[in-house]
């Protein structure tokens, strides 16, 4: 209890003292706002290092500005007490400040809580019998992995995922101004190059060392999720597979998998490989893609793509051009969330395929920009527009009535 109580004040330094958060303005977080005045707990989930713990310590100021008792505010980690219950928490916290939490409103913020057995429950409680208090949750993996969490919080919670940082977020967190474009076009091509090495997190902001670039992405990230995260969660036996398995995907961004022939390389059978991958999608280290078809019971059945979340620091820092055009593919798949690609059978392809009330094609060049793909998918599906997202050319072109709008990455992720 001693170093429960002793955390429990560390984490909490507003309970005596004014608490000051830096804090950069965050897309994400106006999505967030509009949710707190509900009764259902607010989830955020996303990759290690990506301001999840920031963004909840927001809510906790903002929170305390407005005028809610910082006393009645309780922030707690279970990063390093994954023993220890939600209620032994709450029973510390009521002898220190002396209160009832059912008897008041008060503001629960509960980081990384899915290092406990069973928080689901322990959440459900809570949420049941004390309706005066507003729940926030974090986690590194996706909460909802197992269909127990799904039936035990459905209805009562909304989840938010915290992707990297976009461009433009990136440029907040520079203080550098990009409007308008035009007039910043040098300046903000420099920094893209820049927003690359730090991928997307808020950490790597201003970090241009190659090796310590190296060393946070493989220690702070990889191997803590790997190593703690999925073999604690999943209880696999042999690790290093999975490790084996997410370095090819990291080495060699946008493989399309066939499972059979990838699971004969390495030893294992169909069904593991499909766990596996499971396990890294939704621990958030890569990202599956779809082969386009309108129909989506096709789409299940076709090959898939992968990309990693973050590609190897060798990768990143390498100066041949075909590795450069695979982390330019890689950063730009994740920047725009990307879930579907394009192939057919004369092996035409198309890098992203955005799909909403329309099919919207893109085609990701970092150097020689080539069409026969793109203009082969709007022929195909009658689209009329195309892009091509490029490192530096800008250019419309427009043939048999379609138009093809090649454009710059960073204008393009800013606009």
């Amino acid at each position: 209890m001693a170093n429960l109580i002793s955390a429990l004040l560390d984490f909490n330094p507003w309970w005596k003292e004014k608490f000051e958060l830096p804090f950069k303005k965050r897309e994400v977080y106006k999505d967030i706002q509009r949710f707190l005045p509900l009764r259902q707990i607010i989830a955020l989930t996303g990759l290690r290092r990506v301001g999840k713990t920031t963004l909840l310590l927001k809510v906790v100021t903002d929170s305390i500005a407005r005028g809610f008792p910082p006393r009645r505010v309780l922030y707690f980690a279970f990063d390093e007490f994954r023993q220890v219950e939600i209620r032994q928490v709450l029973k510390a916290y009521e002898e220190i400040i002396e209160e009832d939490i059912k008897a008041a409103p008060f503001l629960l913020v509960l980081d990384e809580i899915q290092k406990l057995g069973d928080w689901e429950s322990q959440l459900k409680v809570i949420y049941d019998t004390s309706p005066k208090v507003k729940l926030l949750i974090s986690g590194s993996e996706s909460l909802f992995i197992k269909k127990k969490s799904q039936e035990t919080l459905a209805g009562r919670i909304f989840e938010f995922k915290v992707e990297p940082l976009s461009f433009k977020e990136f440029l907040f967190f520079k203080g550098e101004p990009f409007e308008p474009i035009g007039l910043y076009e040098r300046e903000l091509s420099r920094l893209f190059d820049e927003f690359i090495l730090t991928w997307g997190f808020p950490e790597l902001v201003g970090v241009k060392e190659k090796a310590v670039i190296k060393k946070y992405i493989r220690e702070s990230i990889v191997e803590r999720v790997v190593y703690r995260d999925i073999s604690q969660l999943f209880r696999i036996k042999d690790i290093s597979v999975i490790e084996s398995l997410l370095n090819i995907f990291m080495e060699e961004p946008g493989q399309v998998v066939e499972l059979s022939d990838l699971a004969k390389d390495l030893k294992l059978t169909r069904q593991t490989l499909s766990n596996y991958l499971t396990y890294l999608e939704e621990s958030f280290l890569i990202r599956k893609l779809y082969n386009f078809s309108r129909s989506r019971r096709k789409v299940e059945r076709k090959i898939k793509k992968y990309y990693p979340t973050v590609v190897s620091p060798d990768l990143l820092f390498a100066d041949d051009h075909t590795q450069k055009s695979r982390v330019f593919e890689c950063l730009i798949v994740n920047q725009l969330k990307a879930e579907f690609f394009w192939r057919d059978p004369f092996k035409n392809e198309v890098d992203i395929v955005r799909w909403d009330k329309e099919s919207v094609p893109f085609e990701v060049k970092y150097g020689k920009v080539e069409l026969k793909g793109l203009l082969a998918f709007m022929r195909k599906f009658k689209i009329k527009r195309g892009f091509v997202i490029s490192r530096d050319k800008e250019q419309t072109l427009k043939t048999d009535g379609q138009t093809i709008r090649i454009i710059p990455a960073f204008k393009f992720l800013l606009k």
